[in-house]
């Protein structure tokens, strides 16, 4: 993923919101959004290459996501793949607090990430970048390419559109709305990340477009008070248009 916006136990009819886009290679192989077959109470897209998730939500209301951390200067190329916090996590019974202190040392391996998990009654993040972790106040919280509500431009925005966009759930019209802009952000407000400023332009945009790099799919989902759990996918082509959308629900 390189954008969440989660609403966290501050809406009485729905306890969990997140609104979220992958950005990923069109070249990695994926799997679009459906219950997996050895894991039946996982309900995720798959990355094919590494083997885990990008983002997923179980039938009992566990979720888990996470995002890159942007600085090609520590990218390794043998580190193990991110992924697998996300489907380790959702196929444990850990609580999410227990679960971060025990891969601590594995995830320190790692190319470096934003991961967030919970359970029906706790949300915490952690980045192996600075090592923190923390439990999440009831509330909106977002993370990009780098830390937890770091105020990039594009995090800013989501996270004021999505705050506007919730109280029309669950209707969802707003929410892939806000998933869906391309709009990009002057130079002066930009981060510096180690890429280049073109491309740091392209990356500005809640939406993402480059040469074989793109937001290849958006998603939304909830938990609702009494525990039912809806996902809704949007898949997009490599030319930006849609692609197939997927809802599925408990």
């Amino acid at each position: 993923m390189c954008l969440i916006v989660i609403n966290w136990q501050s809406d009485a009819r729905y306890p969990l919101i997140v609104a979220a886009n992958r950005d990923e290679f069109f070249v990695r192989p994926t799997t679009p959004l459906a219950w997996w077959t050895d894991y039946p109470n996982i309900l995720a897209g798959r990355d094919l290459e590494g083997g885990g998730t990008w983002l997923g939500i179980t039938r009992n209301g566990r979720f888990a996501a996470i995002t890159n951390y942007r600085d090609p200067a520590r990218l390794r190329a043998d580190a193990p793949s991110r992924g697998r916090l996300v489907s380790d996590f959702l196929a444990s019974d850990e609580t999410p607090g227990d679960y971060l202190r025990r891969i601590e040392g594995e995830a320190s391996a790692c190319n470096g990430f934003n991961l967030l998990v919970a359970d029906a009654n706790e949300l915490w993040w952690h980045s192996n970048v600075n090592g923190e972790m923390r439990q999440l106040a009831p509330g909106i919280h977002g993370v990009s390419n780098h830390l937890l509500d770091t105020p990039w431009p594009k995090l800013v925005k989501a996270k004021q559109t999505f705050a506007d966009a919730l109280p029309d759930l669950p209707a969802t019209d707003k929410l892939f709305s806000l998933l869906r802009d391309e709009t990009q952000h002057p130079d002066e407000v930009l981060p510096s990340t180690g890429v280049s400023l073109e491309l740091e332009r392209k990356l500005s945009a809640i939406f993402v477009k480059t040469q074989g790099f793109n937001t290849r799919s958006s998603a939304v989902l909830w938990r609702d008070a009494v525990g039912n759990i809806a996902f809704d996918e949007q898949n997009w082509l490599e030319d930006g248009s849609p692609g197939q959308r997927i809802f599925l629900n408990t």
